[in-house]
């Protein structure tokens, strides 16, 4: 397939008006496209992202799946984060932007979505195909014998075993994490599958631990198989994202990155929209309804 260039001016043009009427140029004549959305999409739900404009890490890495696994203490500290972190993780709601990429991929061919977020929010407002790369926080697995449960359900295990730490407070971290001392981690009781007594683990793919292969393949078809491929809200600094526009940009599939800040893949980009996504979203979806008119 012919990669679709625009003028290179146009990546450096301050007018984003322009871009965007050309994106939304090329999505119309697309039968199928592919959105891969980010933490940054999220942000309007009152979600806190992981890193800053430039990429950096605002808070620290996160737990990674070997260490999670091979650690009692470190299973201890991610559920006691986990414990006052849910609360108001469980309870934000879409916003602008996930309706408008819902819009987009109900109006234009057999479009996909791909998200990073384990936050369910594309699902909560009928996104219902969406592909969740890295699972989801509202499901809970046993690593010993497979069991699925809700989060939900475990939240109320947790305060049963823990009563006293209802009480407490703490601050919110991405991805339903929460900051608090250790003195108070080294107290929380931590439980059980209640089929095996195995371990519990959040149903997502842990920093270190590899998405399942058939997921990616998933995937790299449904990228492979689109007109463009737009990245929105995202670094792209996770290679489990990134891949996907290193197989677009070697098929010579065009890629759009509509972001805050720099990403991974930004010398890859035929167009690069920076900025706000709930303020470039609706402009896309504004031009878009303007083309169908």
């Amino acid at each position: 397939m012919a990669c679709y260039k625009i003028a290179e001016t146009a990546l450096l043009d301050s007018n984003r008006s322009f871009s965007i009427n050309q994106l939304a140029e090329l999505i119309r004549s697309s039968q199928n496209i592919t959105l891969l959305t980010g933490a940054g999409i999220s942000v309007a739900s009152g979600l806190p992202v992981y890193r800053d404009a430039n990429g950096n890490w605002v808070h620290s890495k996160p737990v990674e799946g070997p260490a999670f696994r091979a650690d009692e203490k470190i299973r201890q500290r991610y559920w006691c984060r986990s414990f006052f972190g849910w609360p108001a993780f469980s309870q934000a709601t879409p916003n602008t932007v996930h309706h408008d990429i819902n819009w987009i991929r109900e109006n234009h061919g057999d479009s996909t979505v791909i998200t990073q977020n384990v936050d369910g929010l594309h699902q909560q407002c009928g996104h219902n195909n969406t592909i969740a790369l890295h699972g989801n926080l509202s499901e809970v697995i046993c690593i010993e014998c497979g069991d699925l449960t809700s989060r939900q359900f475990l939240q109320t295990r947790l305060e049963q075993c823990n009563p006293d730490f209802i009480k407490l407070d703490a601050i919110s971290a991405p991805d339903g994490d929460a900051l608090i001392d250790d003195k108070h981690i080294q107290k929380f009781k931590i439980a059980d599958c209640q089929r095996c007594n195995g371990v519990l683990k959040p149903n997502v793919v842990f920093f270190g631990d590899n998405v399942p292969k058939e997921r990616v393949m998933l995937c790299r078809d449904r990228v492979l198989q689109s007109g463009v491929l737009v990245c929105i809200g995202t670094s792209l600094m996770v290679y489990s994202g990134f891949r996907f526009c290193r197989a677009a940009h070697e098929a010579s599939i065009p890629i759009a990155i509509i972001n805050n800040g720099k990403t991974r893949a930004d010398d890859m980009a035929d167009f690069k929209i920076e900025g706000d996504c709930t303020a470039n979203l609706a402009d896309l979806k504004r031009a878009l309804q303007q083309l169908n008119t």
